[in-house]
Order: C-alpha cells, then structure tokens, then sequence
C-alpha cells in the first residue's frame, strides 16, 4: 500500500508540545482524509484525530480534545497534529493514515477506514 510519512516526533516534558507532521510519499494529499492513531504500550492501538479532505472537518479523542489540533496544508502537501500540554499518558508511537475520499467531509476515527499507513514516529512524555 501507499504510506504517509511522519516526523516530529521525540521526547518531552510532561505540559510540553510538539507538532507532528504527515506529509504523502508518491502522491498527493488533496483527496485524502487523514487520521492520526497512537499505540501506547500493552494497549491497542487508538484514534487521536481526524480531519477532512477540505479541513472543514475535524473530529478528536475524548482524552486529547483541547490540547490537540489538527490541521492540513494541501499545498504543501502535509498535515499537522499539534500536541500542547502533553502528559505521560500520551506516549505512544503516533501514526498518519489516509484514504481516498470524493466525500469532503469524511472524518472518521476508525482504523479498518484508512489504507494508506505511515511508519510511525515516537512521542515519549516524562519527567
């Protein structure tokens, strides 16, 4: 399958930030909804956010909603999770997916709907 490409990852303290990127490899992000998921140790992985092809529509966990914001740039080609006020709960390896929409609303945090899956980057928050 096609991947997305994640970066921004690293270590920080807990109330810390950092901005995760996806940017497409191969092709262009423009009709792809995205969805970032994270897996924490011992635990399945979970959705964080999502956001539609126009970035008219955003949806996002319970645990992370307030402290996160996502956001698209199609023109660069990237979208962007930007993690505020980080707790050691949130780490996890952070994962970009994407599928193809026509809709552009589709925003859905389920994983059976992407197809298109980066490698992961690793966000650890610690004292």
């Amino acid at each position: 399958q096609l991947q997305v490409v994640e970066s921004g990852g690293g270590s920080v303290q807990p109330g810390g930030s950092l901005r995760l990127s996806c940017a497409a490899s191969g092709f262009s992000l423009d009709y792809y909804a995205i969805g970032w998921f994270r897996q924490a140790p011992g635990k399945e992985r979970e959705g964080v956010s999502c956001i539609s092809r126009s970035g008219g529509t955003t949806n996002y966990a319970d645990n992370v909603a307030g402290r996160f914001t996502i956001s698209r740039d199609n023109a660069k080609n990237t979208v962007y999770l930007q993690m505020n006020s980080l707790r050691p709960e949130d780490t996890a390896i952070y994962y970009c997916a994407g599928v193809r929409k026509n809709l552009f609303t589709f925003c859905v945090l389920r994983e059976s709907d992407y197809n298109y899956w980066g490698q992961g980057t690793q966000v650890t928050v610690s004292s």
